[in-house]
């Protein structure tokens, strides 16, 4: 097909233009001096099952990417950021799929020397789970966690109102349907050391979706929300708004189960982002817990990468967020 000449000439022009102009950096329009409002003020006690939520201070924790898979190299993953951290973390994050292993050998290490492990648990299909196909790998996974002995977080199919897990959660109905018949189950086979995090993500309540996946206060230990600046400098208050107003309502704590600032903003704007964080946090007093995103997945542009523990000036900011909001003496 033979295409006209104008066509060309201004295509031309544009691609000459887009190849000689400079990509500005980008400036954020965060009031960075502001006083953050609080609006998840209940201060409990909190309705939190067997992992009591702090009364005098906020749980500061993280999921670290391993260099290497395995536990070696989650091991040294943790070890290496909390060296640089000079001391442990109070809430460890982890993984799994609906039938990897639960309870290895580092969990085991981080329960017995006093940090509380968060399971997040990727779960199956929602109706094949209330059908009773996987009872056995449920009843077995139940059984470990039980053997642990000491409270557990389980964060059971955490961000279940992304739209691209809609084909395995079917609906909300079937979503809580789902969770009732795991919690019963683990109940079932004492693994009454659980308390149960609800975690969808902050564009669900955005959306006005995620609420409609809340199994209900007598199925939920602890309110969550998983929170991100990506490509937009936005400030975690802001980000997470709706999610606060509705929490507020509820007698449970919340953690904030993955919160990060990406690379795709420079080191002085990320830690202003982590120090505004900490005022935010400490505003709503509501928040027990956090867990940082220290994680710069495959595959992914620097909108969606989040380590700081290597950028010295954010990770200096995420220490001072632990030193205010930890309470912990270090070393």
């Amino acid at each position: 097909m033979r295409i006209p000449a104008a066509v060309v000439s201004v295509a031309l022009v544009a691609v000459l233009a887009a190849c000689t102009a400079t990509t500005p950096e980008p400036a954020p329009a965060a009031d960075l001096g502001r006083r953050p409002a609080g609006v998840a003020t209940n201060t409990g006690p909190f309705q939190s099952g067997p992992v009591k939520a702090p009364a005098d201070r906020v749980w500061v924790g993280a999921w670290v990417k391993p260099d290497v898979w395995g536990q070696e190299g989650r091991r040294d993953a943790v070890s290496e950021v909390e060296k640089k951290l000079d001391r442990r973390f109070d809430v460890i994050n982890t993984y799994r799929t609906f039938d990897e292993k639960f309870w290895t050998d580092t969990d085991k290490e981080y329960v017995k020397r006093g940090s509380i492990v968060m399971i997040s648990w990727a779960s199956g299909d929602t109706r094949s789970m209330l059908d009773g196909v996987h009872d056995d790998l449920i009843r077995e996974q139940a059984r470990k966690v039980a053997k642990a002995k000491k409270p557990v977080m389980m964060r059971f199919r955490w961000e279940m109102d992304r739209p691209n897990l809609r084909p395995t959660m079917w609906s909300p109905e079937d979503y809580i349907a789902a969770w009732k018949y795991t919690r019963k189950i683990f109940k079932e086979e004492g693994a009454t050391n659980a308390s149960w995090v609800w975690c969808p993500t902050e564009e669900g309540f955005d959306r006005g979706e995620a609420p409609d996946f809340y199994p209900g206060d007598d199925q939920v230990d602890w309110t969550c929300v998983d929170v991100y600046a990506t490509s937009e400098y936005v400030l975690l208050d802001q980000l997470m708004g709706t999610f606060l107003k509705w929490a507020a309502e509820r007698p449970k704590p919340i953690i904030v189960g993955e919160f990060g600032v990406s690379k795709a903003w420079s080191s002085e704007q990320r830690a202003a982002w982590i120090r505004d964080a900490a005022g935010v946090i400490k505003a709503n007093p509501q928040i027990r817990a956090v867990a940082y995103f220290d994680s710069d997945p495959d595959d992914r542009t620097t909108a969606m990468q989040f380590k700081i523990s290597d950028d010295k000036p954010a990770f200096d900011a995420f220490r001072d967020l632990d030193d205010e909001l930890s309470g912990v003496k270090r070393g």
